[in-house]
């Protein structure tokens, strides 16, 4: 097979560039660092407060376990760690540690030797190994997922609007893993070049070059094509890639909770939309009345806190309320700490007529990078998010959960359009992937999309991820103003 020879010089340079060991070692080593950094953290800080009664060097012998956790993560599909969605990362990592630990304590007990070591290190250790491989592997990642040595090289079938779309969302986010070197289109006008990768040829010349070039991915974005010739590309390609990935024209669908299933020899996908059924509907609601009630505990003393500084920074109330929608398009009040001074409208139309360049941006997404109205306190809330604080009173209530879709007003329901419906089938969240996806530096229809992907694809580990990634965005104050 000949190859396009004025490209051949940037495909040689392109294919070359992404090898795969590099990164399973890599996602080893970061595992490894955080079960030991975990271990020796459990140990010293048990140590520290039981110094004449612990020998710390009992748990050294212990080390050679840290191969059974590399085994279960290779076991659950966490090595090498690319093309493997957050959510599904977190609940393997958890699963899969807890049972390990489970193992090896019982198997301490079993042989008796459970006396010798302590509970406590046991299960302070069981949590910070979750915590910590979680974080190692996110750092690994920041660090080298931009290298091009990283991840693993994939072909893309398919230079159309679906190949692009695919080849763009694996540039955005390169902790996926997957690299596009390649696209081949059987459509001779769309050689050249797409969204800065060679376009060299015919889909023929897939099986030839996954072997030249030691590529074990393809991706399939041709929903648009035939029913029978589609057929004939999987059988065809499906020997020469050892991963092929299929985009069906199912966009916006359910992503997390699509299993396959065998009718008789009949593919079909299942979709669970579980937010919707009364089981996960109770469970979500538990967790939220457990986590505010335990939580708010905590916080109480930081809410008297900013409801003081409020109160002394500008006159006025020190709680806010605004007429939200909410689940079943029932409508409540949900509550803030005041961020705005007392003639805050007028402050506005002020503000935009001596910036009129400002009137579209506002009308737009109804938000300002500096806001006029927002008082020395307020700017601090916000960017913090501790203003939603109150919020805690309508998630006991009942009107809104920990996590969710953003509570919307009565003027932003035609924007939401035909997703409304999915909007109202929920109770809208104090937090959700709006915020933790950049805030304010989205568009308000990349909002909507969010809020519907939620409600789509629930799950308790979803929720655990979001309010874990809320931690990290309130620290920096990403996206917020």
């Amino acid at each position: 097979m000949q190859l396009n020879r004025t490209l051949q010089p940037a495909l040689s340079a392109l294919s070359i560039s992404t090898r795969s060991s590099p990164t399973f070692v890599f996602m080893v080593m970061a595992d490894l660092v955080g079960l030991s950094l975990s271990g020796v953290i459990s140990v010293y800080i048990r140590q520290f407060f039981f110094e004449e009664q612990f020998n710390p060097l009992l748990y050294w012998q212990l080390a050679p376990a840290l191969g059974l956790f590399v085994v279960a993560y290779a076991v659950v599909g966490l090595y090498p760690g690319v093309a493997i969605s957050p959510i599904d990362e977190l609940r393997w990592t958890s699963l899969s540690t807890t049972l390990i630990y489970f193992v090896l304590t019982a198997t301490l007990l079993f042989r008796r030797e459970g006396e010798v070591y302590d509970r406590g290190v046991f299960l302070l250790a069981w949590i910070l190994s979750i915590v910590l491989v979680l974080i190692s592997r996110a750092l690994v990642r920041s660090l080298f997922a931009h290298r091009r040595w990283w991840g693993y090289p994939v072909i893309v079938l398919g230079a159309g609007k679906t190949g692009k779309m695919v080849i763009h969302t694996l540039h955005q986010r390169p902790s996926i893993g997957l690299k596009p070197v390649l696209v081949l289109d059987d459509d001779l006008q769309k050689h050249g070049w797409l969204e800065g990768i060679p376009v060299v040829g015919g889909v023929a010349l897939a099986p030839e070059l996954a072997r030249r070039r030691h590529i074990p991915y393809a991706i399939v974005a041709m929903p648009g094509v035939p029913r029978d010739r589609l057929l004939r590309l999987l059988e065809r390609y499906a020997t020469a890639f050892p991963h092929l990935l299929i985009i069906p024209d199912l966009f916006e669908f359910s992503s997390l909770w699509v299993s396959a299933k065998d009718m008789g020899g009949v593919l079909g996908l299942e979709v669970r939309q579980r937010l919707l059924l009364p089981g996960p509907r109770l469970t979500k609601f538990l967790i939220d009345l457990a986590a505010t009630l335990i939580g708010g505990l905590f916080l109480l003393p930081l809410i008297i806190v900013i409801a003081i500084l409020v109160r002394l920074d500008s006159p006025g109330p020190i709680f806010y309320s605004q007429i939200r929608i909410g689940q079943g398009g029932q409508h409540f009040k949900a509550w803030k700490f005041r961020t705005m001074t007392q003639d805050a409208e007028q402050s506005l139309q002020d503000y935009l007529d001596k910036h009129p360049e400002l009137r579209d941006a506002w009308k737009r997404d109804r938000k300002l990078r500096y806001d006029p109205r927002v008082t020395r306190v307020g700017r601090f809330l916000r960017r913090t998010s501790l203003d939603e604080l109150p919020q805690l009173w309508n998630v006991l209530r009942g009107e809104m959960s920990l996590v969710g879709p953003r509570p919307i007003v009565d003027e932003e329901v035609e924007r939401y359009g035909s997703k409304f419906e999915l909007y109202k089938k929920v109770i809208p969240g104090l937090t959700g992937l709006w915020q933790i996806s950049g805030r304010n530096n989205i568009t308000y229809a990349e909002r909507v999309n969010l809020d519907a992907y939620y409600v789509r694809n629930w799950s308790v580990w979803l929720d655990v991820y979001i309010l874990l990634r809320t931690i990290w965005v309130v620290i920096t104050a990403e996206g917020a103003y």
